[in-house]
């Protein structure tokens, strides 16, 4: 497809991904897969190509950003690559922002810095994560998160005794820093810092959208960097050449959307192992809320649904999530998707 960032009357389409393990493989396997799944969005021409951090999971290899954002980049050639997000109350800022001036010089002009106030895992794992240090809180957040600005290049919330430090020595560019979230907590913040905004729709479904993005919207303040707020917002999807097919690649993301649900954590099945997974009524009903793939079918089905969110929303982007079996799907959903997006 001709890229989706120019001569488009869309919005520019991107990539979220998790490094999925499927049953029967390992984290390389999956790693190799996200590899190849990221090489086919940059042939397409997808803007961005964006992992995700998460701990302690069977099914989820992405545990480290920086580490996969550097292979991805390294085996790419135009695409942007970033985190989507890295999970600040996780890690010591100053270690965020060296990590993340290092990929933009390895790579400069390409690097995005996604930024998520969420643990990104159990209680449990996000104590072993942290240690001892009372500073990794969820309340110092909006201090951390200044700290990080300021290293890279963005001193307008800069806590005390932040001048004194280097992310690294003399840059010419700096990673693009943007808020996740999936309430309006994210929204009110990336607004009020004038920052670019990414509402997690692919899990969480609720109004919140509508009302996360009148307040981004809002309470914008330009910045040097942003003069406009710029919001994208995520979407999972699977297009196939039936919607019979679609339904049936889906299942193995209505069997991880319920595991999350329920603690019953496991790497992803096979879709013929997920069509033989009992349904009880509370699942059901677990599933209209969370559906694990909103849009699946037929590329046309999937774009008019990716129409539909943008005019309600007035995304600037979007950001397309999937969990499948086979990273195969996953690459024939971006090439049809970008075939009719185009």
């Amino acid at each position: 497809m001709a890229d989706t960032t120019s001569g488009n009357a869309r919005v520019p389409l991107s990539v979220l991904d998790l490094a999925t393990v499927s049953a029967g493989h390992t984290s390389a396997d999956a790693v190799r897969g996200t590899t190849e799944v990221a090489r086919t969005a940059d042939e397409l021409g997808y803007a961005r190509f964006w992992v995700a951090e998460h701990h302690n999971m069977p099914a989820v290899a992405s545990t480290s950003p920086p580490v996969l954002i550097a292979h991805v980049a390294a085996h790419t050639g135009r695409i942007r690559v970033g985190s989507g997000g890295v999970m600040l109350p996780n890690h010591m800022p100053f270690v965020v922002a060296e990590q993340f001036a290092l990929l933009e010089a390895l790579h400069p002009g390409r690097i995005d810095l996604g930024i998520g106030r969420a643990p990104g895992t159990d209680q449990a794992t996000a104590a072993a994560l942290r240690g001892v240090s009372p500073y990794l809180t969820v309340e110092q957040f909006p201090e951390h998160l200044g700290t990080v600005l300021a290293l890279l290049g963005d001193d307008r919330a800069a806590p005390a005794g932040v001048e004194r430090l280097r992310a690294t020595p003399e840059p010419r560019t700096y990673p693009e820093v943007w808020i996740l979230g999936s309430s309006t907590y994210g929204a009110q913040l990336a607004a009020a810092l004038g920052l670019p905004f990414v509402f997690a729709h692919h899990f969480a479904m609720s109004a919140d959208v509508d009302t996360a993005v009148r307040l981004y919207r809002d309470g914008f303040r330009p910045s040097p960097r942003r003069p406009r707020p710029h919001l994208m917002v995520t979407a999972s999807v699977i297009a196939a050449a039936t919607r019979e097919e679609a339904e049936h690649l889906a299942g193995p993301s209505r069997v991880m959307a319920l595991s999350l649900r329920t603690g019953r954590l496991g790497p992803v099945v096979s879709p013929e192992d997920a069509a033989a997974v009992p349904l009880t009524d509370l699942d059901r009903g677990v599933l209209a809320q969370l559906p694990g793939t909103q849009y699946a079918g037929t590329a046309a089905d999937v774009v008019a649904a990716l129409d539909a969110l943008v005019e309600r929303t007035g995304a600037d982007e979007l950001m397309l999530a999937g969990t499948t079996y086979d990273p195969a799907t996953r690459q024939d959903t971006l090439r049809r998707v970008a075939e009719a997006w185009r």
